[in-house]
């Protein structure tokens, strides 16, 4: 029992190492393919948009709770793993590429929130520290293709690209011969609108899952534009020397260090507790935001979105523990995927609106626009007590 958490993280860790392997790898691709800048919002909105469908299609047929979720989350990877890979094919193009990104999300589907379902079936006691390592791989995950690649600096860019395939097919395979089902699952059946609605109606679920949508709001549009910040202020001080790829990393993977911490203090505070102080401290990053990234001081910047990566989610795994608790027990895997599911639907509104609005705001104002998603979700999460 004592070796199923570490194999559930790295495994997590190994396999979502795909989700952003397509953005560390962007520049590289838009000189290739003579492409704009702006098809950085393409190509992550390409990977949540098949997260949406992915775990749409899952929460529909229920087959986190009809079937073995390690089963699930083993063929899940490997076809991640295959679908990342297809970037890495010679003179693919715009369209194939983004294809190809939606195909991997799709099958991060049966990954993220499939893991998650598991460890909840092993740890009943405790959960908020088990999702705590298990949130916090994913965030080291999402940051490992930024490493990658100032690691792989005088390679060929797929080198990225295949690595990070090779580790979500290591990744699947752990948890397909490691980790059998969990003590504490129930087989559920085929997936019905009333039992999801049923799920909305018990409060503790609704103020969980709003403050998750809160939460999400900021998160994704925030690592995605934390390579354009860093270049922004590149580009505004020319004398400055800024390894961009490296500090994406740090900024995006200080997060898993804090979904770590906030899960352990979960346990003495409280999940509720921890997620609400977490969800301030981001909010006030956002309205800081203006003075902070129009400051001409390298350090203060670098200091300022390190807290950010922190803030920004290190209150992910308390509202997955927060909804894992209050969701029926026979539906749990449908009710983390369908809320994963909205959630990652809003990332994709919060992305396209900094988008569309940088052409219009001044840069330093930008990310205002993400203030609302921590002030509604605080609101949301105890008016549903």
């Amino acid at each position: 029992m004592k070796r199923i958490l570490p194999v559930i993280v790295i495994s997590q860790f190994l396999c979502t190492s795909v989700w952003f392997a397509g953005n560390a790898v962007l520049s590289d691709l838009i000189k290739a393919l003579h492409l704009s800048p702006g098809f950085l919002v393409q190509l992550t909105t390409a990977v949540q948009m098949g997260f949406i469908c992915g775990t749409l299609l899952f929460a529909v047929l229920a087959l986190a709770d009809r079937f073995s979720p390690s089963y699930l989350f083993c063929t899940s990877a490997l076809f991640a793993a295959g679908t990342n890979g297809l970037i890495g094919i010679p003179n693919l193009g715009p369209a194939g590429i983004l294809s190809a990104r939606f195909l991997t999300g799709f099958f991060l589907a049966g990954i993220y929130p499939v893991g998650m379902k598991i460890a909840a079936d092993h740890f009943a006691e405790g959960l908020g520290k088990s999702l705590g390592w298990l949130v916090g791989a994913l965030v080291f995950g999402t940051s490992l293709p930024h490493l990658l690649k100032t690691l792989t600096l005088d390679l060929d860019w797929k080198t990225v690209v295949f690595a990070t395939s090779g580790l979500a097919i290591i990744g699947g395979l752990l948890i397909r011969f490691f980790v059998p089902d969990g003590p504490h699952r129930k087989k559920g059946g085929v997936w019905n609108v009333a039992g999801l609605g049923r799920s909305f109606s018990i409060p503790g679920f609704r103020g969980a899952a709003s403050g998750y949508f809160g939460h999400m709001w900021e998160l994704y549009a925030f690592w995605t534009f934390v390579p354009v910040i860093l270049a922004h202020y590149v580009n505004s001080n020319p004398a400055t020397s800024l390894n961009v790829s490296l500090w994406s990393f740090v900024v995006i993977a200080v997060g898993g260090v804090a979904c770590i911490l906030a899960g352990f203090c979960s346990q003495r505070l409280g999940p509720k507790q921890i997620a609400t102080v977490a969800l301030a401290l981001s909010g006030c990053c956002c309205l800081l935001s203006p003075l902070m990234i129009g400051t001409s001081s390298l350090p203060l910047l670098l200091l300022f979105l390190v807290c950010w990566g922190m803030f920004v989610v290190a209150d992910s795994p308390l509202f997955s523990t927060l909804v894992a608790q209050n969701a029926p027990a026979t539906s749990r895997g449908t009710a983390l995927t369908i809320v994963n599911c909205i959630g990652f639907t809003i990332t994709i509104l919060s992305i396209q609106l900094l988008n569309i609005l940088s052409a219009h705001l001044q840069f330093n104002y930008l990310f205002l626009v993400l203030s609302p998603g921590p002030i509604l979700g605080i609101l949301a999460l105890w008016r549903n007590r």
